[in-house]
């Protein structure tokens, strides 16, 4: 199988590190003309660096814009009228007592995880519809189906981006466009390393145990018993963002590990 999107210009929101990076750079090795995105200039050459680096000969370009308003999307809106993909990956989570989360950081959630992937998907939608040829996927999660009680403003907003992304399926009936979701359960991004080397120091464990450790406690149906690499979810995005995706359209993608216990 081999999966080639040259010829074609990638936009990866929130890409300067973790599952945003792997995703980019996978693209990019598939042949892509990758656009990073982050909201720092220093995070973004960082990240363009990193990539040219592992491969020299990738096309790759950073729009530095914060898309947690409508602002910030315009200005990437600008940068970059008319990609052939777009990956919503942009999202923050943390742990929180739901009695203690403001009605300000509800909507913050609901801003950057929810809004930044709808303003996208509305600016970037009818140039793909109008070329007959494009691909939108969101990076929601397994906490989407599996709300976590000690992260509800989370859950929710991945919950939001699969109704939102089957919906937008439905508009691209009988064109080659297609918009679909994938679901990464527990995966080492660099702010999940970040939380458990932490913990890891202070149990005398490697990070891979302490991960292996709060994948068994924490998310005890797991297959897998283990968390996933940004690599292994990459590898999902960029086979549906290819055109040997055709036929996968308002799909909910798992790569869970397991994680999620139903059989469809």
């Amino acid at each position: 199988m081999l999966i080639d999107c040259s010829g074609q210009t990638a936009v990866v929101t929130g890409s300067t590190a973790g599952i945003g990076f792997a995703i980019a750079l996978g693209l990019a090795r598939a042949g892509a003309a990758v656009v990073i995105n982050g909201r720092t200039a220093q995070s973004v050459e960082a990240a363009l660096h990193t990539l040219r680096t592992a491969a020299p000969a990738l096309e790759a370009r950073g729009v530095v814009a914060n898309l947690a308003d409508a602002q910030g999307c315009s200005a990437l809106i600008e940068a970059v009228p008319d990609p052939d993909i777009l990956i919503n990956n942009l999202g923050i989570y943390g742990p929180k007592d739901f009695f203690a989360i403001s009605d300000a950081e509800w909507q913050r959630y609901f801003e950057i995880n929810v809004m930044s992937g709808v303003r996208l998907s509305r600016a970037y939608m009818p140039g793909m519809l109008k070329r007959n040829r494009g691909r939108i996927i969101f990076i929601s999660s397994e906490s989407a189906l599996n709300i976590p009680a000690d992260m509800l403003h989370y859950g929710f907003t991945k919950t939001a981006q699969l109704s939102i992304a089957r919906g937008l399926a439905k508009l691209t009936r009988g064109s080659n466009v297609t918009v679909n979701s994938v679901l990464p359960g527990p995966t080492l991004s660099d702010g999940v390393v970040t939380m458990l080397t932490g913990a890891a120091s202070q149990q005398g464990k490697s990070v891979d145990a302490a991960a292996r450790e709060f994948v068994r406690t924490q998310r005890p149906s797991s297959i897998i018993a283990r968390a996933s690499t940004p690599e292994e979810v990459a590898n999902m995005v960029v086979y549906v963002a290819s055109p040997l995706a055709s036929a996968t359209n308002g799909a909910a993608l798992r790569v869970d590990g397991g994680v999620i216990d139903t059989i469809a």
